[in-house]
């Protein structure tokens, strides 16, 4: 009998820990990895993006309209060290961002899209919409580009931005 309540108890334990992971709150463990063709690979938290210029947009995915706060996709490649600007041209416009999450999605942005003196699109990484934090099923972390038509590149739950180049 103590070997079916102690049972029970663990199961209830475990069932009782996304529970505990969500009221942590969303931000808790945000924080995103920059890498690939950067010359400074990046790992930010929470607080790290905090620091960096912030942007707000109004956008609409899928009918419902939000405020979205985050730092650029471009701010995040200048901090990492990628050739943005002037530097910006050549081999160097082979260049492209993938975007990962947690579930195995990616989106692609080419860094010259993103640039503003060459495509200006933009595209942020969002902590925040409506003045708090996104919710656990879109953040911590999230890709936001009002300018995208449909939101197939607003890519939820971000954990890692790789600056990578299209081969020859």
């Amino acid at each position: 009998m103590k070997s079916i309540r102690a049972l029970v108890l663990a199961a209830s334990l475990l069932l009782a820990l996304p529970a505990v992971a969500r009221d942590a709150g969303p931000t808790a463990a945000a924080h995103v990895d920059i890498g690939g063709e950067v010359a400074k690979p990046l790992h930010l938290s929470a607080e790290d993006l905090a620091k960096l210029p912030r942007t707000r947009v109004h956008a609409s995915a899928h009918g419902t309209e939000g405020d979205w706060e985050g730092v650029a996709l471009i701010e995040l490649m200048h901090a990492a060290g990628a050739p943005i600007g002037e530097a910006l041209r050549g081999a160097n416009l082979r260049l492209y961002l993938r975007i990962d999450a947690a579930d195995g999605y990616h989106a692609v942005f080419a860094l010259a899209e993103i640039d503003p003196g060459i495509g200006g699109a933009q595209a942020i990484l969002a902590d925040r919409r409506d003045d708090k934090p996104l919710a656990a099923d879109e953040g911590p972390l999230r890709i936001i580009v009002p300018g995208d038509k449909r939101p197939a590149r607003w890519v939820r739950q971000v954990t890692a931005i790789e600056l990578l180049k299209a081969p020859d």
